[in-house]
């Protein structure tokens, strides 16, 4: 009966995550939102909806094949997503504003200004 409420939480849990990605992806303006918006969400809801298989199966063959799946997910939408945003930097697909890609120039001066600020406070 626990069991059952469980694996019931966690499919709602899963369908409203991935419903959010869904929207997300239909909605947002850019490449760049839209990779934030499929990412995140749905990594949460399918991780999710595998552990709900692995509630409702158990630790045997068919609850490790759901944990060898989450695993698997968050290896690989990480790296996927990331791909996909140098990809579209590469191409020169602009960021919405005034958002800009950070260069080397931009990175030393902060740097710089941190490791300054760092020694006043001391």
């Amino acid at each position: 009966m626990i069991r059952t409420g469980v694996v019931i939480v966690l499919i709602a849990v899963g369908a409203f995550f991935l419903t959010v990605g869904t929207i997300g992806l239909l909605r947002l303006p850019n490449v760049y939102n839209r990779m934030h918006a499929t990412s995140k969400p749905t990594t949460l809801g399918t991780a999710a909806i595998f552990m709900a298989g692995f509630v409702h199966f158990g630790p045997g063959e068919e609850g490790l094949t759901a944990i060898i799946g989450i695993a698997f997910l968050f290896l690989t939408v990480p790296t996927g997503a990331h791909m996909i945003a140098r990809a579209a930097e590469r191409i020169g697909i602009p960021f919405l504003g005034s958002v800009t890609w950070p260069d080397a120039t931009v990175v030393a001066r902060e740097r710089r200004e941190r490791a300054e600020k760092g020694s006043e406070d001391e």
